[in-house]
């Protein structure tokens, strides 16, 4: 699937800390206080503009727009402001379990993880582009990281949708979060590399936080199959 999927290491607390709050200030027309948040945490004031830009969007949500296409986007987005995220081209948990519905053992539905209840509808998984997925609580993380280790089926099958190296950069994700003690949120089109000019990639979020492994990944795939095309038009030449 021509999907660009990223993995944001984030607990509900930090939800609640980095956007709905901050989500109301800005209704109220509090913006000053989120750019004191963004200066707390060291954001540059190109990140931090580009942060309050994000929720002035959020705040303009309305209440019969999909919560994954809109506010579980978002968080995803500004999730990348404040640390790390991770890629894989084309793999989320949300096509693992179209196919394999038991996997939902692993995944939080919004209904419980947001502070307040929203009127919004939720798919609770990646339905288009520009989209949040799945999210794993901080316990679910754990468990899908031993189950990862000691399952083989299970290891079988995130080897099977995480191919060509890929799950070793899930897995990256999946430690990252457990070692902040945090949950996991999928979400695709939040960084879009480009794997022809890598420095025409572009993020609505911030570009430097997201970790090269998994872009470099795609870049070896799409250059090894550009080879192959370029060496089977040769031949037929």
């Amino acid at each position: 699937m021509g999907y660009d999927v990223s993995f944001h290491p984030i607990s509900p607390e930090e939800m609640r800390e980095w956007y709905f709050t901050p989500l109301s200030w800005v209704q109220q027309g509090q913006e000053e206080k989120v750019l004191a948040l963004a200066a707390q945490h060291g954001m540059e004031d190109f990140y931090a503009e580009k942060y309050l830009d994000t929720l002035r969007v959020g705040a303009g949500t309305e209440p019969d727009e999909l919560f994954d296409k809109s506010h579980g986007f978002y968080i995803a987005v500004i999730q990348g402001f404040f640390r790390d995220y991770y890629y894989t081209r084309g793999s989320a948990f949300s096509f693992l379990v179209e196919e394999k519905p038991e996997y939902a053992r692993y995944f939080t539905p919004w209904a419980q993880v947001t502070p307040t209840a929203f009127p919004n509808p939720a798919e609770n998984q990646i339905i288009e582009n520009y989209c949040s997925g799945v999210y794993l609580s901080p316990k679910q993380v754990t468990q899908l990281l031993r189950d990862l280790e000691q399952d083989p089926k299970v290891l079988e099958d995130l080897e099977g949708l995480w191919s060509n190296g890929q799950l070793a950069e899930l897995k990256k994700a999946l430690t990252a979060a457990a070692e902040l003690g945090v949950g996991l949120l999928e979400a695709t089109e939040v960084v879009e590399p480009n794997p022809i000019r890598p420095n025409e990639s572009t993020s609505y979020s911030n570009l430097y936080h997201c970790d090269r492994d998994g872009v470099y990944l795609y870049i070896d795939t799409v250059s090894t199959q550009l080879a192959d095309v370029i060496g089977k038009s040769e031949e037929q030449a």
